[in-house]
């Protein structure tokens, strides 16, 4: 596959400069007037890479999202993992939280914005989770808001191109291995075209509306609010923004639009998040911001991208780690050997950890696909149940919890450590999320880190791994 990769400092050379105004502090005060609770859909969990101080729930019942809601916090996530199912299901589950987010609204009198955050490299079930939480909500956006910019993971988008970062160079999304993948594949870049792609011609790209970076950085907040108050009723608009600045902008005006009566869904990945939410940056954390235990720590791996495999020999490679392979075939996907394989992976690594070693248990890295979406979705569920008995049967606490990958991480949460709601301490690196798991969980106060399958430098993992380590703590 051609790759039309291109400098990132050529990319910007001819762009006008970024407006000069900071916009956070109008944001906070328009935010304030709107008093809306800002509800997070995340279709895996990584969509928290960007906040500190946020709830993550991983149910919603009605009664649990009103006590939310009322929550003096800015916002809170809803885990739906949505990326791990069928479309039918995924669609379903949106129109249960849709319904089950207003009759909570109402118990709490208070008013909500959703924001249905995906996957920055476009993967996922768009636009027919959103079509189905919007008919849930019960009411007509003025646009739906297409906002894939996501610069904590090297996300871009200009001149309604979505581009990802790779070194020095943006690549188009439409070319990079994650446009590869065996359920969500797509092949345009342009988002307009994506919009046409992804809805099987249903929305035609000339009937997708953007705002440009001009308009951003020339027009400013003023521009922005006219701009969208002149969309086409329950269009798709993209959001072009190459920088933090530009989101803020866009969003100022965004927040006037709403307080003059407009309505919108947003589509996102993580960087709006935060800025929406009006949550401030803060520095990594460091070791002593989180609890970490006195024995091994553990580090699941489920995604099978080349950017995860990558990450995974270098860790391999780290002095005081043990490497587990699952052998995905034929042991797991044997119903005959699948029993034996979890237990021996699990017995070791119970052993590893009681010793005070990091272990790391991993997938073999033969990517098995069939021959429909369906099939390759049932197939990961497989693989990720079986990382799911593992953790469960591994017979004792360990030091930290890494999960890499998105649909890993969920299952890992939910499954394998029953969480229900956790907090989200902030980053452990941009872009890797670090949650604190709820009393109810099987490990209350577990350091549990959500990595995506698509984040990082070759060594991110490893360096997280020798920053927690045992030897370097005392």
């Amino acid at each position: 596959m051609p790759v039309s990769r291109i400098l990132q400092a050529e990319a910007w050379r001819e762009l006008p400069k970024e407006w000069p105004t900071d916009s956070r502090s109008a944001i906070r005060t328009t935010l304030e007037q709107l008093n809306q609770k800002v509800v997070v859909l995340d279709d895996d969990p990584t969509g928290t890479q960007t906040v500190h101080g946020i709830p993550v729930l991983t149910d919603w019942d009605v009664n649990r999202l009103a006590e939310e809601i009322v929550n003096p916090l800015p916002g809170f996530f809803i885990l739906t993992n949505s990326r791990s199912l069928p479309l039918s299901a995924a669609c379903q589950l949106n129109r249960e939280i849709g319904m089950n987010l207003t009759d909570a609204a109402r118990l709490a009198n208070r008013r909500f914005v959703v924001i249905s955050r995906g996957d920055s490299t476009l993967r996922g079930h768009f636009p027919g989770e959103v079509d189905a939480l919007v008919e849930a909500l019960g009411f007509k956006p003025d646009a739906l808001l297409l906002i894939p910019f996501f610069a904590e993971g090297g996300r871009f988008t200009c001149g309604d191109v979505h581009y990802v970062a790779e070194g020095d160079f943006l690549v188009p999304a439409g070319e990079t291995e994650f446009a590869l993948d065996p359920v969500f594949g797509y092949r345009a870049s342009n988002l307009r075209e994506w919009v046409q792609e992804k809805s099987y011609g249903r929305i035609s790209a000339k009937d997708v509306d953007s705002v440009t970076l001009p308009d951003i950085r020339l027009g400013g907040p003023d521009h922005i609010t006219h701009r969208l108050q002149e969309l086409k009723k329950n269009s798709i608009c993209i959001v072009n923004c190459l920088t933090h600045r530009d989101l803020e902008t866009f969003t100022l005006g965004l927040l006037k639009a709403e307080l003059s009566g407009k309505r919108f869904i947003y589509r996102t990945a993580a960087s709006f998040v935060s800025v929406r939410s009006s949550v401030e940056p803060k520095p990594l954390l460091s070791p002593e911001e989180t609890t970490l235990g006195k024995n091994g720590g553990l580090i699941i791996i489920g995604s099978y991208i080349p950017r995860t495999t990558a990450q995974l020999q270098i860790l391999l490679e780290t002095r005081n780690v043990e490497g587990l392979e699952l052998d995905v075939a034929p042991a797991i996907l044997s119903a005959n050997r699948r029993e034996e394989e979890v237990c021996r992976i699990a017995l070791q690594a119970t052993q590893f950890i009681q010793m005070g070693r990091d272990v790391v248990v991993y997938t073999s890295r033969t990517l098995w696909q069939a021959q429909s979406d369906m099939e390759n979705l049932r197939l990961g569920g497989m693989i990720s149940a079986a990382l799911v008995d593992v953790v469960r049967s591994i017979g004792v606490r360990p030091r930290y919890l890494i999960a890499k990958g998105g649909i890993t991480s969920s299952d890992i949460a939910t499954k394998a450590l029953n969480v229900r709601r956790a907090m989200v301490l902030g980053q452990v690196l941009p872009g890797v999320p670090v949650w604190k798991t709820g009393k109810e969980s099987r490990y209350p106060g577990l350091t549990y880190v959500v990595f995506p399958g698509n984040v990082g430098e070759p060594d991110s993992l490893a360096k997280v791994v020798q920053l927690w380590g045992k030897e370097n703590q005392g």
